[in-house]
């Protein structure tokens, strides 16, 4: 079926699967998938375990999931991560299919989870496709404004080649890069995944498999959304009690 979206919004069904009626149970069992989790249990079966336990919906099961970690996960994670005054100066390489959906998704009223490592996902789904919506240029703006004002180095954006429509991506970020004069360069890549995880350079990204191998990564969706768009409504699924929540140990903010 051709997608046919010009926006990165909410499914019609969001208000009552992610509302405020929803979430406490929705905490509950992201904490148990956690609990499983650090305990050795395989996601998928961990995750059904949960998921009829709590009685959740398909989509609901989805969003504990990329919001579930282990104990040990969420701590290599909080290691890793840098501030954004650890970037100054810094090339950044950027997981571009990641972060921009979820500022796409942000602009576009979709939900935007907190997870228990403290990173923001999205609930946008490409199945190999990406269609450019009305949201794409502001959110390449907002991330363009964010990078620029924290004085981050070279950005090198890391796109998937066979995701349809990457080479139009790539051809937006670039036109959005020289109207701004901001050090951009945009890579199409087989696989980004393996690259961004081995790369010295600081990655931002909320890519689960990323973050557990990368040398150090920066928040860069949840710091945009929090500079600039104040007014979205994060359901957080996170541990609020844990002594790993973001930016502590880091002592840095946004600027």
């Amino acid at each position: 079926m051709t997608d046919t979206r010009s926006h990165r919004g909410p499914h019609p069904e969001d208000d009552r699967l992610f509302g405020p009626a929803a979430r406490p149970r929705l905490v509950e069992a992201v904490a148990d998938l956690c609990w499983l989790l650090t305990r050795g249990y395989a996601t998928p079966s961990a995750l059904k375990l949960v998921g009829d336990r709590h009685a959740l919906d398909a989509r609901q099961r989805v969003a504990v999931a990329r919001c579930a970690c282990s104990d040990a996960q969420r701590a290599r994670r909080s290691a890793h991560q840098v501030g954004l005054r650890r970037a100054r100066g810094q090339p950044v390489w950027l997981d571009g299919y990641n972060v921009l959906t979820t500022i796409e998704a942000a602009l576009g009223g979709g939900v935007i989870l907190e997870a228990c490592d403290g990173a923001y996902r999205d609930m946008a789904s490409m199945h190999g496709s990406y269609r450019k919506v009305a949201e794409t240029r502001p959110a390449l703006e907002l991330l363009g404004r964010m990078l620029s004002e924290l004085g981050a180095g070279q950005c090198r954006w890391c796109l998937d080649r066979p995701v349809s429509n990457s080479g139009r991506l790539k051809q937006v970020i670039q036109e959005t890069a020289a109207s701004r004069g901001w050090p951009w360069e945009v890579d199409l890549l087989p696989d980004p995944d393996p690259i961004l995880s081995q790369a010295q350079e600081i990655v931002a990204t909320a890519d689960s498999v990323i973050l557990d191998r990368c040398q150090s990564w920066l928040n860069l969706a949840r710091e945009t959304i929090a500079a600039y768009l104040p007014e979205v409504d994060v359901v957080r699924l996170g541990d609020m009690r844990s002594p790993l929540l973001p930016g502590e140990g880091q002592g840095e903010g946004t600027p």
